[in-house]
């Protein structure tokens, strides 16, 4: 599995999780298991991430990779510590991340999925 294949399973992974997690009942045990996987998947997308470089350099979207690994801990300690508001606006910029990367992976001319989906190089 090249590693581009490796960032588009974590990334589609995480956003089922989170879809998941947005349906079920905040707080028991459904939520807690899927949202770990999720937050997992979050953090294998933005590792997996470095090993991807538009001709040779990482570009302006890894800010994003970066932002994902130190948000999801700290979305993951505003849980443990009751801060919950805190928990679900962070895990919701994640959310948003991972959507915003998706679209503009998708939607710019010249990306992996753009040519996958529309037949251009």
């Amino acid at each position: 599995m090249s590693m581009i294949h490796l960032h588009l399973a974590a990334s589609l992974l995480a956003l089922g999780g989170i879809l998941a997690v947005l349906a079920l009942p905040k707080g028991r045990l459904a939520h807690r298991l899927i949202g770990r996987g999720a937050a997992a998947m979050l953090l294998l997308s933005a590792i997996s991430s470095f090993g991807i470089a538009s001709r040779g350099h990482l570009s302006a979207i890894h800010i994003l990779s970066v932002v994902t690994l130190a948000n999801v801990p700290f979305a993951i300690w505003a849980a443990r510590t009751g801060r919950i508001a805190t928990h679900r606006r962070a895990m919701l910029a994640n959310a948003g991340g991972l959507v915003a990367a998706g679209l503009f992976a998708t939607f710019a001319p010249g990306r992996y999925l753009y040519g996958l989906l529309f037949g251009a190089a």
